[in-house]
Parts: structure tokens; C-alpha cells; sequence
């Protein structure tokens, strides 16, 4: 990853604005850049990935504009011949070198062109004016706040910001902002009419772009390695770089030691596809120990975030102390456009489909924050291929009846793309979903209830959910993951949403934990 920070005022001291951007240098440790630009201040922590020479390092700089960029633009080659045949000079290999050419030639209408996982602080010295802007999923992190004394700022995380704006909010997915307003140049999951394509149709269409989106992110000039649960959709992942790859891939998976189901699964496909495969296992004194660095690293309170969080942590943290990887390849992103467990209990393909929007558009606060966090914490890039735009607009285009539960096992369509071929064998491909937070092992979930259940006595767990009106803890554990949010983010709960739950107004959803282990039809997911 990278880290990107932005004032359009210099309205508060110069050291309260360098020591907020410092709490994310872990996000790029390579080498840091701050400085005054216009009538603000820009910053940039960098994490070489593409273009690994000095002359990667931003803030890029174009006739007196300059602009930071937490991005992977893939494809930009094409871009970059053809901006070189307008008379444009680059001075590295990076890809983000390319935007501020860009933008002299196509000014905000370059976001809806851009293939790309970014988040962009821009000063255009024509018009004196800062911009930013995210990519369309919010892969990539980005928050704004206002200034106390006038003014903007913006920075990959919320911590660069406390203490610093009063209130902290994301910055909306698929908008650039410019002198006080949001604007939105792409919205995935506005779907005004579906697709025609059959069944076998979409399938084929399925397959073939999620092939071409990993491909695309193998691009890399650091070495890259593959997060595998053993799960349908990193295995999917692993499966196609296997073959897109000259030598064998490398992956990671981590469970607990007492009753890991993920590390079977995946030591199974790591076997079939003929990986470099490395296991972390983790304890229940390990889980709670670093729960408190966990949620002061993910900025959530979130059940499931955190929960889902725990392993993903603690597997990064092993790479980064033990492996030169740079860069990881995840399955984030498959469940919200093919459907959970819950979304089995769609009344309708119309509720399945509006369960999917809302999935989507709120990602970033979610699984693709929890996927950011736990990854550049630990100074190494994420990426997604079920994120990709065309992907995922394909998919949420699809009719929503084609991607119901309507053969005994979620995510059919995704499954039936890749069932000839041999891309998995059939017991990975057909296997029942497992929650990542479940699959690390029961024990895991089971913990964590256990040691918040010690915490609180029956009336101090009433008496402190009480003081919070919004997202109010409703379980001693959801009031832990509370208390520690609230000592980092004092009053910033509103950055997310609410709590992750099942939809709650379906027939076999209104549950009380939002792990798959209630619902009814988890059968032997856990197995």
C-alpha cells in the first residue's frame, strides 16, 4: 500500500498535521515525503510496487501541480504510449506517474476512465484548487474531514485525522470532490436494466473476466504471494494464477491450533495446484492479546470486521516477518455479488438483488476495510480481483435470479463457471461456504464471547451500551470491540455504519450474531 494526506488550509500547526500523518508510516516504510503545496500541505508514505526506483517516489509534479496517489492503475501502459506520442516525458516506471498528464488533457473525466484500485489527492495549480477522488469499490482507503479553522483534509486513514478534524467520515466510493462538493462519476451497482444472458452464457462471461482481473494484478514489480482460506473464492484466485504463472505461486493460511477448518482446505488446494504453501497457526492467548493493536489498526467496532480480521492479521504479520512478499492477491468481494449463507433466504430475486447493492456500496466499510487494514498495517498491498469494474459490473448486471440459491449450494453460477477444466478439484468446488471468522476455527468466535462475557457483569454491560446511541453494543462482545474503538476514535463511530448483520427482515435471519454458525442452513459448513 501506500499513504496519502492532504490539506487544502494550512489552518492548524504544521506538527499537529506531520505527527497525524506519521501514525500510518507503516503503510508505506520505503521512503516519506510532506510538504507545503499551494495553501495547504500534501504528504505521501510510499510502498514501492511499480517502479521501484527513486524516481517513483511522489508527489508527481506537472507544471506547478502536483498530486499523491494510493493506486494501481493496471493497464496504463496503452495510457502511457499514448500520452508519450502527445509529448508527454516520464521519468519512471510507476503507474501513477501517468495521472497528472491525464488530467491536463481530460481534467475530472479521467476518473471514469481509469481501470484502477486508487485513492488521489490532486493540487491544480491553474485553478489554485485541490481535488480528490476514490476508486468505484473503495479498495483503497480515503476519509475527509473538515478543518476547525477552514479547510479540508484527507488521508488514507482515520487515525492521520483524530485529534485534527472534529468529525471523520470515508470518503464515498466512486466520487471526486473539488471546492465543497462530491461528485459521482461511477455507480457499479445502479443496474437499470438486466442482462439477457442465459445461464451458460453468464458463466462463460464469469469465468473469462475473473481471469482476465487476476491476470492484470499479477502485474508487479515486487514479489507477490495469495491469501488461501481453501475456501471457493481465494481458491479460485489461487487456481488461476497457478496457470497464469511461470513458476509456482506462494500462499498463506492460518487457523487455530486446536480446530482450524480452513488449513486442511487449504493445504489441500496449495497441494493441487502445486504452490509454495507456508501454514500459521495462531492461539487463544494470541487471539486476545492482540485485540486491542487489531481494532486500534481496523478504525471499526464491527463484529464481524473484527472477527474476520483476527486471522487475516495475524497470517500478514507472519509474511511480513518472515517472506519478502510485497504484494497479496485475496477472494474479498465474491460473497457480496454471489450471496452469503443468509441470502439463501431471499424471499425474491428483487430482494436478493437490493441485498447486493447495499453490500456493495457499503463494502468499504466492511470486508474491503478489513482486507486494507490488517494487509498495510503490516507494510504490504492488497488486491482484489472479484473487486475489479469489470467484473463486478458484469455481475451485478446478471439477472439476480441466476445467482439465487436454487440448487442446494450458494454461489452456483460461480462454481458451475469454473466446474470443466480442472481448475479445483470437486470437493474445494462444491464445498459449503464457511465463514473466514468460523473457518479459522470455532474456538476462535468462541473465545472471544467467552473472555468479553468475564468483562461485564450483566448491569455494567447495560449501563455502558447505554451511553451510546449510535450502532449500540447489543452483546458483551459487541460492547468490548466498543470500549477499545471509542479509546482511538473518541465519538467517530458514525465512520461506519451500523453493525454487519444478516438481513434481519427475511423469514430465518433475525438473529442475534452475525456468524453463519446460527443460521439454520449452515449445515456442515464447519466441517
Amino acid at each position: 500500500m501506500c499513504s496519502v494526506i492532504g490539506f487544502t488550509k494550512r489552518s492548524i500547526p504544521e506538527e499537529a498535521a506531520i505527527e497525524g500523518f506519521a501514525r500510518s508510516a507503516s503503510r508505506g516504510p520505503d521512503m516519506s515525503f510532506f510538504r507545503e503545496v499551494g495553501e495547504g500541505w500534501l504528504g505521501f508514505h510510499r510502498l514501492a510496487i511499480m517502479g521501484l526506483s527513486p524516481e517513483g517516489m511522489q508527489p508527481f509534479e506537472l507544471g506547478g501541480s502536483y498530486l499523491v496517489c494510493n493506486g494501481e492503475l493496471y493497464g496504463f501502459r496503452p495510457i502511457k504510449t499514448e500520452l508519450i506520442s502527445m509529448g508527454y516525458r516520464f521519468k519512471s516506471g510507476s503507474d501513477c506517474e501517468i495521472l497528472l498528464p491525464m488530467y491536463r488533457e481530460y481534467g475530472t473525466g479521467m476518473f471514469a476512465m481509469l481501470d484502477a484500485e486508487f485513492a488521489l489527492i490532486l493540487y491544480d495549480a491553474a485553478t489554485g484548487s485541490f481535488i480528490a477522488a476514490r476508486d468505484p469499490l473503495g479498495i483503497r482507503p480515503l476519509y475527509y474531514g473538515e478543518l476547525p479553522e477552514g479547510g479540508m483534509a484527507f488521508a488514507s486513514e482515520p487515525k492521520n485525522l483524530v485529534g485534527i478534524c472534529p468529525k471523520i467520515m470515508p470518503f464515498p466510493p466512486g466520487c471526486w470532490w473539488k471546492d465543497g462538493e462530491f461528485h459521482r462519476y461511477c455507480d457499479l451497482t445502479n443496474v437499470t436494466e438486466y442482462s439477457a444472458d442465459d445461464e451458460e452464457t453468464a458463466a462463460k462471461h464469469i469465468r473469462e473476466l475473473l481471469i482476465q482481473a487476476v491476470d492484470k494484478r499479477l502485474d508487479s514489480d515486487a514479489p507477490l504471494g495469495f491469501l488461501l482460506s481453501g475456501g471457493l473464492d481465494s481458491s479460485l484466485v489461487c487456481s488461476i494464477a497457478s496457470r497464469l504463472s511461470p513458476k509456482p505461486i506462494r500462499t498463506f493460511a492460518i487457523g487455530m491450533d486446536t480446530d482450524a477448518i480452513d488449513l486442511k482446505y487449504a493445504r489441500r488446494a496449495a497441494e493441487y495446484l502445486g504452490a509454495e504453501h507456508t501454514e500459521v497457526v495462531m492461539t487463544r492467548d494470541e487471539v486476545i492479546a492482540t485485540l486491542d493493536t487489531l481494532i486500534k489498526s481496523l478504525a471499526t467496532y464491527d463484529i464481524t470486521t473484527i472477527r474476520a480480521a483476527m486471522g487475516m492479521y495475524l497470517c500478514c504479520k507472519a509474511i511480513h516477518e518472515t517472506t519478502d512478499v510485497r504484494v497479496l492477491l485475496t477472494g474479498e468481494i465474491s460473497d457480496e455479488l454471489f450471496g452469503y449463507k443468509y441470502t439463501d433466504f431471499a424471499p425474491s430475486p428483487e430482494e436478493f438483488q437490493l441485498e447486493a447493492k447495499k453490500r456493495i456500496d457499503e463494502i468499504h466499510m466492511y470486508d474491503v476495510l478489513r482486507a486494507d487494514r490488517c494487509i498495510s498495517v503490516n507494510s504490504l498491498e492488497a488486491r482484489v480481483p472479484f473487486g475489479d469494474i469489470f467484473f463486478a459490473r458484469y455481475v451485478m448486471s446478471l439477472d439476480p435470479a441466476l445467482k439465487m440459491n436454487r440448487r442446494g449450494i450458494g454461489k452456483y453460477l460461480l462454481r458451475h463457471a469454473f466446474e470443466r477444466g480442472g481448475w479445483l478439484p470437486d470437493d474445494l468446488l462444491w464445498r459449503q461456504k464457511a465463514a473466514f471468522s468460523d473457518a479459522v476455527g470455532h474456538s476462535m468466535v468462541d473465545d472471544l464471547k467467552e473472555y468479553a462475557a468475564g468483562l461485564y457483569t450483566d448491569e455494567e454491560f447495560e449501563l455502558l451500551s447505554a451511553k451510546y446511541t449510535h450502532a449500540r453494543p447489543f452483546t458483551k462482545e459487541s460492547l468490548l470491540y466498543r470500549e477499545i474503538f471509542e479509546k482511538y476514535y473518541p465519538g467517530q463511530s458514525e465512520m461506519v455504519k451500523d453493525f454487519w448483520m444478516p438481513n434481519r427482515s427475511w423469514p430465518g435471519c433475525d438473529v442475534d450474531d452475525p456468524s453463519a454458525r446460527v443460521l439454520a442452513n449452515y449445515g456442515d459448513s464447519g466441517i
